[in-house]
């Protein structure tokens, strides 16, 4: 059957997907290892929260594929896609669902981190602003939702790999290169997206991890230091 190639994901889309996987491994293993490494964790989960921050502005400014309203999955697509009559390009609705899932998930496990402490090693840059009894809470939600967040990573590779060796669709490739063979009748090529959204969006994700950081807080009052006993 002949097809045509055409431009699928953009490269801020395609920069952010490798991106946001290294920060992922990497918050996991610095968080495992703890010690000296949270440091390095919380580095890493600014980043992350960066990189959300400019694919939330991206999916409503960004090219034709990237936003979010391409594929948001309305109960009739996923009913379309169960029954084969999916024709869409980008992702799939039952894909959707995922990508969905994992950037919720994500946001919550920045958003609790910020808040977050281990009494050790570890203070998030916002946890001043809360109680501490409500930070140690989000400190627990926090670690008890790596194991979810686990659990759709795991699934979002399975699918991959249902797709690449029981459809014959390689979904990786179009992430690397931008470019997918599709079928003549299929979607027109990406559009939009130009270099004032790149502009727009990424100072979004500056000002955001900006706001993340804690730098706009006042610095901790000193301890007062007691006179010596003699």
């Amino acid at each position: 059957m002949s097809t045509k190639r055409i431009r699928l994901w953009d490269l801020p889309t395609r920069v952010f997907h490798w991106a946001l996987v290294l920060l992922v491994v990497a918050s996991f293993v610095s968080g495992k290892i703890g010690g000296n490494a949270m440091v390095w964790h919380g580095r890493f989960g600014l980043a992350i929260l960066g990189l959300l921050s400019f694919r939330l502005l991206w999916g409503v400014i960004g090219s034709t594929y990237a936003r979010f309203l391409t594929f948001l999955p309305a109960p009739a697509a996923v009913v379309a896609y169960l029954r084969g009559q999916w024709r869409g390009l980008g992702h799939n609705p039952l894909g959707a669902l995922s990508v969905f899932g994992l950037l919720g998930l994500l946001a919550f496990q920045v958003g609790s981190g910020l808040f977050a402490n281990d009494d050790i090693s570890f203070r998030g840059p916002l946890q001043a602003l809360v109680s501490s009894g409500l930070s140690e809470r989000l400190t627990g939600w926090h670690k008890l939702s790596v194991n979810l967040l686990l659990l759709l990573v795991i699934l979002h590779l399975a699918a991959i790999g249902f797709y690449a060796h029981a459809k014959k669709d390689n979904l990786v490739r179009p992430m690397l290169t931008g470019w997918k063979e599709v079928a003549p009748d299929q979607g027109p090529p990406a559009t939009g997206g130009g270099p004032l959204a790149f502009i727009v969006a990424l100072a979004f994700a500056v000002a955001a991890v900006y706001a993340g950081s804690g730098a706009w807080l006042p610095p901790p009052a000193a301890e007062p230091v007691s006179a010596p006993a003699w």
